[in-house]
């Protein structure tokens, strides 16, 4: 499944609500989700809810993928994204895009789109590919589009990791645009650097969520 990392500021002393929303085939995205939402959950008065979107493969072709069962974490609606103060967003690439289980979802937000409910909020986005040149920069970037319609405010990374985003002594995945992990064939995990890069971008996107949510 697609992760989902949804950040909800849920009448939590400033009342922020974070979503954090995936879809993850092999893990690895979710890894990195469970460590945004760390990251998120460490600003005072935010309230982290972790979700995946629904699974659009059947069983027998997961699988032949090798794919492992998915995990308990809740599948999330359309209509829960309404819920949420700020996004995180997470998908592995397929062809430097968001893999179509995640695009399924989006897809599916026509109603909230008409009614502009996701306009003026946050969201943030992380990803894992294949290889190097395998989309850590044109799958965030194309993703992009899925925000803009919506009216929400993409928030990068940038360079705030500091000396973490020019790391050149270790296999490193991420980018300005977010916190990024490399599967190589699925049997490597994400490092403790990319790791450590997707907790920053919790706690970043939430600290700008509370910012925005605050002068409303």
């Amino acid at each position: 499944m697609s992760s989902l990392v949804s950040l909800h500021l849920h009448n939590i002393i400033l009342n922020y609500l974070i979503l954090h929303s995936y879809y993850s085939t092999y893990g690895h995205v979710e890894k990195l989700a469970q460590e945004i939402k760390k990251g998120a959950e460490s600003v005072e008065g935010v309230e982290v809810k972790l979700w995946q979107v629904p699974e659009t493969l059947p069983e027998d072709v997961l699988g032949l993928m090798g794919a492992p069962p998915k995990s308990d974490v809740p599948v999330i609606t359309p209509a829960e994204l309404s819920e949420a103060d700020g996004f995180i967003f997470g998908f592995p690439t397929r062809f430097g895009m968001m893999a179509g289980q995640f695009k399924a979802f989006l897809d599916a937000t026509g109603g909230l789109w008409r009614t502009q409910q996701l306009a003026g909020k946050p969201a943030g986005l992380f990803y894992s590919t294949g290889s190097q040149g395998g989309g850590q920069e044109t799958t965030p970037l194309t993703a992009i589009t899925q925000l803009v319609h919506h009216g929400m405010i993409f928030v990068p990374i940038g360079y705030t990791f500091g000396a973490g985003m020019f790391e050149m002594e270790q296999v490193k995945g991420g980018s300005p645009y977010g916190a990024g992990t490399f599967a190589g064939d699925g049997s490597r995990q994400p490092s403790e650097i990319e790791l450590a890069q997707a907790f920053h971008q919790g706690m970043y996107t939430a600290g700008i969520t509370k910012k925005l949510k605050g002068t409303a």
